[in-house]
């Protein structure tokens, strides 16, 4: 990957700086104050993608790069709702829908039927274990999230793939497998255990992972 921009370091600071204030708001329940710092972190991980697809995607037709922005994008959305129990379920369509956009992008780097099989082999076992785990507390809700983990099981394995068998940079793969973690302390903080610890590490994560992908978009060889 190239050295950042000035530019585009003082956006990744700018999300850590956003990360920082998020995770005291969640600390002391100030849901206000989350609420500002999740969308401004949250906005800045997603104008640091449209500057490096300016930068570089779209000048090389690029269309992964474009589908990750999309997929970013979605990721804003899914943020400001998942501030609110009552958008909850919006909040979980847009996520699905940013991890179906970035099976597109990691298609758009090596096509599906080249996916070696053997990598989706550790995604289906980690899958498996977390729907186990998760599925006695779901509900009404077992239909909804179970195709919400095959959509980020597809979504990392796309991301193996593209790494290990195709042309995207290793910070794709990184990026895209602390999404993937991120759910999960989001699901056990809305299903299992309401505690600050599931966003201590989950939202670092999170926020970790959108930025990698973000930066990827500049040394994707689509």
């Amino acid at each position: 990957m190239e050295a950042l921009t000035l530019a585009e370091a003082a956006l990744v600071l700018g999300v850590g700086l956003g990360l920082a204030a998020l995770l005291v708001a969640e600390a002391r329940g100030q849901r206000t104050p989350a609420l500002i710092a999740k969308s401004c972190a949250s906005t800045l991980f997603l104008t640091l993608a449209l500057v490096r697809w300016q930068l570089g995607g779209w000048q090389l037709g690029d269309p992964s790069g474009a589908w990750i922005v999309a997929g970013l994008a979605l990721s804003l959305v899914g943020d400001v709702c998942l501030v609110f129990d009552r958008a909850f379920k919006v909040g979980l369509v847009a996520f699905l829908l940013a991890h179906l956009v970035y099976v597109a992008a990691f298609n758009a780097l090596l096509p599906a039927e080249h996916w070696p099989p053997a990598l989706a082999v550790p995604m289906l076992i980690a899958s498996a274990i977390a729907t186990r785990w998760l599925w006695p507390h779901l509900g009404r809700l077992r239909p909804a999230v179970l195709a919400y983990i095959v959509a980020i099981t597809l979504m990392a394995w796309g991301a193996l793939s593209a790494v290990l068998a195709g042309p995207a940079p290793a910070i794709t793969m990184a990026g895209a497998l602390l999404f993937y973690l991120s759910d999960l302390a989001v699901a056990r903080d809305r299903f299992l255990i309401r505690s600050f610890t599931n966003r201590a590490w989950g939202l670092p994560a999170y926020y970790a992972g959108q930025v990698l992908l973000a930066l990827s978009i500049g040394a994707l060889a689509g």
